[in-house]
């Protein structure tokens, strides 16, 4: 189950950060892809990225600090879910997807989290 995580936030970091420096500064054009994004989601999903990453390799190295990283990172999706919402609601410009696909990036942070509890904290029975 170690690897199979350590391959999820693998996979999933370097996406997210790819997708992510890519919008924010502006590369192979998919900053015009996106219409209204909003920025601070961008951050958020940017430092996500670079949590998964770094998770990863304390996962791997069974540290577990690999937890907290991930813990980090779910708080601040979790505050900028709120954030986004006083946004929308300020009437701030935002694509549809937007919201949704960070309730997304939430839930799988989520799953990783508790993914990395399990291996990393889990009682070994003789």
């Amino acid at each position: 189950m170690r690897i199979f995580t350590f391959i999820l936030l693998i996979a999933f970091g370097l996406l997210t950060f790819f997708l992510s420096s890519s919008v924010l500064f502006d590369w192979f054009g998919i900053r015009a892809l996106e219409g209204n994004f909003v920025p601070f989601v961008v951050w958020i999903n940017l430092l996500s990225a670079i949590l998964y990453l770094i998770a990863a390799y304390l996962l791997i190295m069974k540290k577990k600090m690999a937890f907290t990283a991930l813990i980090i990172s779910l708080i601040l999706l979790i505050i900028g879910n709120i954030v986004l919402q006083f946004y929308i609601k300020n009437g701030g410009l935002y694509e549809l997807k937007t919201p949704k696909a960070l309730l997304f990036r939430t839930i799988i942070t989520v799953i990783l989290t508790s993914l990395s509890y399990v291996i990393l904290f889990r009682k070994k029975s003789i």
